[in-house]
């Protein structure tokens, strides 16, 4: 990654600064975009630390003017774009029949599949002249359902959808589409930030995360690793592609699987 310019939404904390930080120490150019500049300011700081440069731009994936912004300040700094990490997201935990705000729901959508698009799409001339890499940081939950998460599911069936379309489009041009599907994460805010019935942040909570659960540096070395080989898709951690094997095949074992599961977070 020595030299390549990379972009990274969500870059303040959690997965996003795992990232950057790990790109950083492999030589890389950043241009790092959230909404907590302070935050930000810090994830820069330790990139330089480690030997990469950064640059932060705070900014909201929801407003396609920053989504600009992200782009024209990595061609500003360093003349080009090698790739677009779209990692900024937003979670819920609650019956769609106990939620109360319905807005919760555009929330989702606006963040987790309009913010990629928001960021691609200034991004994508450039990406097609170096032959860069889109990567979208989704979720195994793109791909089936899981209680409790129907608007999270459904923003991430909308990202998943729009990379195997997109993938399509542009892979005579060179571009790589890389669709990242991962479970629960340690060391993210995910779920204290995650939306409640009431449209709230649910806050702390004393949910532990399961076995299947990965850390952030384990997460991050997959990724980039994949972006290296110009993977199309990977599964973290990599057992649940049988779980997706099952959904296939019998859908109702799979079913069975995640009720299971999932009633035991909510009794942790």
């Amino acid at each position: 990654m020595t030299d390549q310019s990379i972009l990274i939404t969500g870059a303040s904390a959690g997965l996003g600064a795992a990232l950057a930080h790990a790109l950083a120490a492999q030589g890389a150019q950043l241009t790092l975009m959230a909404r907590r500049a302070d935050r930000l300011a810090q994830v820069v700081s330790a990139c330089e630390q480690v030997g990469g440069k950064a640059q932060a731009i705070e900014g909201d994936v929801t407003r396609a003017e920053d989504g600009v912004r992200l782009t024209r300040a990595a061609i500003d700094a360093y003349g080009r774009v090698d790739g677009l990490i779209a990692n900024a997201g937003l979670s819920m935990w609650a019956r769609f029949d106990e939620v109360k705000d319905l807005s919760v729901f555009r929330q989702l959508m606006e963040v987790n599949y309009l913010g990629a698009v928001h960021c691609l799409h200034p991004a994508l001339p450039h990406l097609k002249k170096s032959g860069g890499m889109f990567v979208a940081v989704s979720s195994i939950q793109g791909r089936i359902g899981v209680p409790h998460h129907t608007g999270y599911v459904a923003s991430k069936h909308a990202l998943q959808g729009f990379c195997d379309a997109l993938r399509m489009e542009v892979e005579q041009e060179g571009v790589g589409v890389l669709s990242v599907l991962l479970h629960w994460l340690r060391g993210t805010e995910l779920r204290e930030h995650a939306f409640g019935a009431d449209g709230q942040k649910i806050g702390a909570s004393r949910r532990k995360h399961s076995s299947e659960s990965i850390g952030l540096e384990e997460a991050s070395e997959c990724i980039i690793d994949a972006m290296a080989r110009r993977e199309r898709e990977i599964v973290l951690p990599w057992k649940l592609k049988a779980l997706l094997g099952v959904n296939v095949v019998r859908p109702k074992w799979a079913e069975a699987l995640i009720r299971r599961a999932v009633g035991k977070q909510a009794r942790d």
